[in-house]
């Protein structure tokens, strides 16, 4: 990918997650991004295709934030990794919640949008399937106990879902540590998670 192109994605996920996508004009993410209409135009045709793209381009640049690094010495890989799943799942950083407003912003349009519905749709297959991964290579290794890796997969994208709908709109009843203990104490009982939670790297 080009510098400009990925100025772009940045700079247009940063207007969108802050005005919303239907305020947006191509004109405030070229202004944004330090370049001409003219050239953002060039790069994309509309303003739904740039956000798709900037939703894509922050869903990937997330995707390798450090619960995919090597876990740290003598810390089961498997689980270590889980957790940070989870940490990278709930708005924890400013970079975290930019990426929960575009994506609220992409279900927001899934229900009316057929492209929109679609990448959500992948993007939910991708995260799946790795979960799904995870917990396969889990319990091969005696980390987990047995357990249906579709299915608790489909759990922990629930669980992270539904708290980061609400850490993102400060609801006052929800904490991102709450939110945290609260999903690992579940997923403790249903993979039979052995020792203490993993701590959040500072």
């Amino acid at each position: 990918m080009s510098g400009t192109r990925q100025n772009i994605l940045v700079a247009a996920g940063e207007v969108i997650a802050d005005v919303g996508l239907e305020k947006v004009r191509m004109r405030m993410v070229a202004e944004h991004a330090g370049v001409s209409t003219g050239l953002l135009h060039y790069h994309f045709d509309n303003r739904e295709k740039l956000f798709h793209a900037a939703m894509l381009h922050c869903f990937e640049h997330v995707a390798e934030a450090d619960y995919v690094a090597d876990p740290p010495p003598g810390a089961p890989p498997a689980t270590w990794r889980l957790a940070r799943y989870i940490d990278v799942q709930l708005p924890t950083s400013a970079e975290l919640d930019r990426f929960f407003r575009l994506w609220r912003e992409l279900l927001s349009r899934a229900s009316h949008d057929e492209d929109s519905r679609l990448l959500t749709v992948e993007l939910f297959r991708q995260l799946r399937e790795w979960i799904a991964e995870l917990i396969r290579e889990g319990t091969a290794t005696g980390e987990f106990t047995a357990a249906d890796p579709d299915r608790t997969a489909d759990l922990v994208l629930a669980l992270t879902e539904g708290y980061a709908e609400r850490l993102v709109i400060e609801d006052p009843a929800v904490t991102f540590e709450a939110a945290r203990t609260d999903i690992w104490n579940v997923l403790r009982d249903r993979l039979g998670l052995k020792g203490d939670q993993p701590a959040r790297p500072l």
